[in-house]
C-alpha cells in the first residue's frame, strides 16, 4: 500500500510540473528574476574553477544554469525529469546562444558517468520536491556518485524549525502521532502546498535530517546558511521565492 502511495505522489509531481501555468511561471522567473544574489554568492565560492564541468539537477527552465554561462561557466549540463520543462529551457538557450548540454534525467537515478563533474547543484528546493526519504537519499548518492572526489554539491531546503510554520507543524505532528494525517503523504515533513497553480508537493525536514542523510550517503557537510543570511535579495526574488537554507556538502577526496 505504501508503495502505491508513493507512485500516487509521483505521478502528482509529474503532472504539477506538466501543467501549462507551471511551465509559464518557471519560464517567467529564468526571464525575469534570473539568478538570486545568494546563489551567485554561493556558486562563486564553490566552483571557482569556471572552465570545470558542472551539473544542474532540477534546472527547470533554465534559470540557474543560464546564469552561470553568462557569470562565464562554460561547462554546464542540466537536466530535469520534466520533458516539457527541458523544451522550454532548450528554447530560451537558442534564443540566448548558449551551448549548455540540456537532457531529461531522472535525478534518483543519472545515465552520467562516474566522476565526471566538478560540481552539482539542485536549487530552488528541487532535492525536497521529490517524494519518499529513500528516493531522496538516492538522488544525495547519486550526485556523490557523479562527483569527482574532492567535489561539492550545492542545494537548498526548507527548515521545519522555521518559525512561520512552527504551528503548522506542531498540528501536523499531532495526526502523525493518531494516524491521522493525509493518506497521499509518505512521510512526516511532507506536505502539499496550495498555489495558484496547483497542488505543490514538498518535503520540509529538520537539519539533523538533512545532515544524517548527507553523512548516509558518503558527503561531509561543509555549512550550512540561511538565505536571509547570506544576501539582500531583491524584492522580485522575494516575491518568486521564499527562506531557505542553502547546503554545501563536499565529497571526500580520494
Amino acid at each position: 500500500m505504501q508503495r502505491e502511495f508513493k507512485e500516487v505522489c509521483r505521478q502528482d509531481v509529474l503532472g504539477y510540473y506538466a501543467r501549462q501555468t507551471v511551465l509559464e511561471h518557471y519560464e517567467e522567473a529564468a526571464r525575469r528574476v534570473g539568478m538570486w544574489a545568494s546563489e551567485e554568492l554561493v556558486f562563486r565560492q564553490s566552483f571557482p574553477d569556471r572552465e570545470a564541468p558542472l551539473l544542474e539537477l532540477g534546472c527547470g527552465t533554465g534559470r540557474i544554469c543560464l546564469s552561470l554561462w553568462m557569470l562565464g561557466y562554460q561547462d554546464i549540463t542540466a537536466t530535469d525529469f520534466s520533458r516539457e520543462m527541458i523544451d522550454l529551457a532548450r528554447q530560451a538557450q537558442r534564443r540566448r546562444r548558449t551551448e549548455i548540454h540540456f537532457a531529461v534525467e531522472d535525478a534518483t537515478s543519472l545515465s552520467l558517468p562516474e566522476g565526471s563533474f566538478n560540481g552539482v547543484i539542485f536549487g530552488f528546493n528541487g532535492l525536497m520536491q521529490i517524494p519518499g526519504k529513500e528516493n531522496r537519499l538516492r538522488a544525495m548518492r547519486e550526485a556523490y556518485r557523479v562527483l569527482k572526489p574532492g567535489s561539492r554539491f550545492v542545494f537548498t531546503s526548507h527548515d521545519r524549525a522555521f518559525p512561520k510554520w512552527k504551528k503548522f507543524w506542531s498540528v501536523e505532528r499531532r495526526k502523525w502521532r493518531k494516524g491521522q494525517q493525509d493518506e497521499s503523504l509518505i512521510d512526516f515533513g511532507d506536505r502539499f502546498e496550495e498555489t495558484p497553480r496547483g497542488k505543490l508537493f514538498i518535503h520540509v525536514p529538520e537539519v539533523s535530517e538533512v545532515r544524517r542523510d548527507l553523512k548516509e550517503a558518503g558527503f561531509l557537510v561543509e555549512r550550512d546558511l540561511l538565505r536571509s543570511r547570506l544576501a539582500e535579495e531583491s524584492p522580485l526574488v522575494r516575491e518568486f521565492s521564499d527562506e531557505c537554507r542553502f547546503w554545501v556538502a563536499r565529497k571526500p577526496a580520494a
